[in-house]
């Protein structure tokens, strides 16, 4: 666990510095120069991307980071790894053209009443989605191989610093609408290069391979597999997509907006397990190819632990300050409807956060086929959810799904882990973090708000924050936490 903590804290230190300038984006930039309406436009864009991109991936990033011990070796070449990987992207690339063509009509009619701006930039979608396609394969390789911080730098960073500047070009004047949607697209063809000219000094980018390393029984065990994955992949991008198409089109541009700022709020809580999980993924892989489960389950737990710790603390640090964050931003009264999304969605990503590495460890094991069923079953409900309770509670009620969906859908996925593998992330550790985190509420609760927003946020920050890091410091939640507390403690007193 050494190697993922170690590989985490600079992921996360590159992921922290990038949600700074995040905030800087949705916090001042988006609402004094955007505004709502353009917000959920790209918001719009981006998840069209991003839900085609996964499904036409053809189920790449589950199966290489499955597959790739068999191809390792002690060169870079891997026996010609990144052949195969990019071969099945790009035959996703020109199966998705087609599809795209198809289904034009129906997702126009789909955003006609509720988002019909959407549907004049809709062809953006087709190089969009060829941009994330190849970043998100770029990104995988360069994970597979260990390396997460450069490619966290460029998503965290790059990209958020080179919206800034498009943002800013609109709001000063410079770009028109349409000259803003080519500059926004054109971010993630930038990224996507900057990505490749990485992979390609940490590793092979040749497209030499040996069609003779490739055993008939791997590349039946491959494409069995492979084929799972990719009928499970829409589904598990609609579950994190679909609550913002169906606001597009039943509510409007603006109310999309509002919800998309929330949701990029309850985001930051889920910062710390984006190093963390890519960092753990490849070693689950690992110790279940060896069919080692007693490393597995450390694994499992631990990931667990540290995940809903830092999730956690992001949380109570955001939700007990919601109200001045509203306050103080530019245009707030306007985006403050979103308050109680940023809850809802806040739970769901603690719930995702604690049990969700299972559907990893399944996904590596040979009973990866589970996940199939499970993602379609989430999916069902996903829509099911949106369905019933957006017309009826709004934005609101897009995050109240979200939460129900994660319930019900990780409860499964966790008595699945349990009875396939026989493996689950509870630990001690995990009551007393839901213990320090009831504790921190009801001293948010019994806190006297202030008048001024900045003050109110400071003196209650302060004080949470102290007694909830002494209460995590003094129950030794976790060893490492511990030891990095007291190296900090170590150094500020000398």
């Amino acid at each position: 666990m050494g190697v993922v903590i170690r590989q985490s804290i600079k992921g996360t230190l590159v992921t922290y510095i990038g949600a700074g300038i995040g905030i800087l984006i949705n916090f001042i930039i988006v609402p004094k120069y955007i505004g709502e309406e353009l917000l959920g436009l790209t918001n719009i864009l981006l998840s069209a991307g991003v839900l085609f991109a996964t499904f036409f991936q053809l189920g790449t990033a589950s199966s290489a980071m499955r597959f790739f011990p068999y191809f390792k070796s002690k060169d870079k070449h891997h026996n010609g790894f990144f052949f195969y990987l990019i071969s099945l992207v790009s035959l996703g690339f020109i199966l998705f053209i087609p599809v795209f063509f198809v289904l034009k009509d129906s997702i126009t009619t789909f955003f006609a009443e509720g988002s019909p701006e959407f549907n004049h930039y809709l062809l953006w979608v087709i190089p969009l989605t060829f941009f994330l396609l190849y970043w998100i394969t770029f990104e995988l390789y360069s994970n597979i191989l260990m390396r997460i911080a450069i490619p966290k730098f460029i998503r965290e960073i790059v990209v958020r610093i080179l919206l800034i500047g498009v943002y800013m070009l609109y709001g000063l004047g410079y770009l028109d609408l349409d000259g803003f949607v080519t500059c926004f697209v054109c971010v993630y063809g930038i990224a996507m290069l900057i990505t490749f000219i990485y992979i390609s000094r940490i590793g092979s980018v040749s497209l030499k391979h040996n069609p003779d390393f490739i055993s008939p029984s791997l590349k039946k065990d491959f494409l069995s597999y492979t084929s799972f994955i990719m009928l499970g992949s829409i589904g598990a991008s609609m579950v994190n997509r679909i609550d913002v198409f169906m606001i597009g089109a039943g509510m409007n541009l603006a109310w999309t907006g509002i919800y998309s700022m929330a949701f990029n709020m309850s985001n930051i809580i889920e910062i710390p397990s984006r190093s963390i999980s890519t960092i753990s993924a490849p070693l689950a892989a690992d110790a279940l190819k060896r069919g080692d489960i007693s490393t597995a389950s450390v694994l499992y737990k631990k990931v667990s632990l540290h995940q809903l710790l830092l999730g956690s603390s992001l949380f109570i640090l955001i939700w007990i300050n919601i109200d001045n964050i509203y306050s103080i931003i530019p245009n707030g009264g306007t985006f403050s409807s979103g308050k109680w999304v940023v809850f809802f969605i806040g739970v769901a990503k603690l719930i995702e956060m604690t049990i969700g590495f299972g559907g990893s460890l399944i996904g590596f094991s040979k009973y990866y086929k589970w996940n199939l069923f499970f993602t379609l079953f989430l999916t069902f409900i996903t829509i099911l959810f949106n369905w019933l309770l957006i017309p009826r509670l709004g934005i609101s009620g897009a995050a109240i799904a979200t939460l129900s969906t994660y319930i019900i859908g990780f409860g499964v996925q966790l008595l699945i882990v349990y009875s396939k593998i026989g493996l689950h992330p509870y630990s001690m550790g995990t009551l007393k973090i839901l213990g320090v985190i009831g504790l921190s509420f009801i001293m948010d609760y019994i806190l006297p708000t202030l008048s001024n927003p900045w003050i109110d946020g400071l003196y209650r920050t302060i004080i949470i924050a102290l007694i909830a890091g002494t209460l995590i410091y003094v129950l030794k939640i976790s060893n490492e936490a511990n030891n990095i507390i007291g190296s900090i403690w170590k150094k500020l007193i000398k």
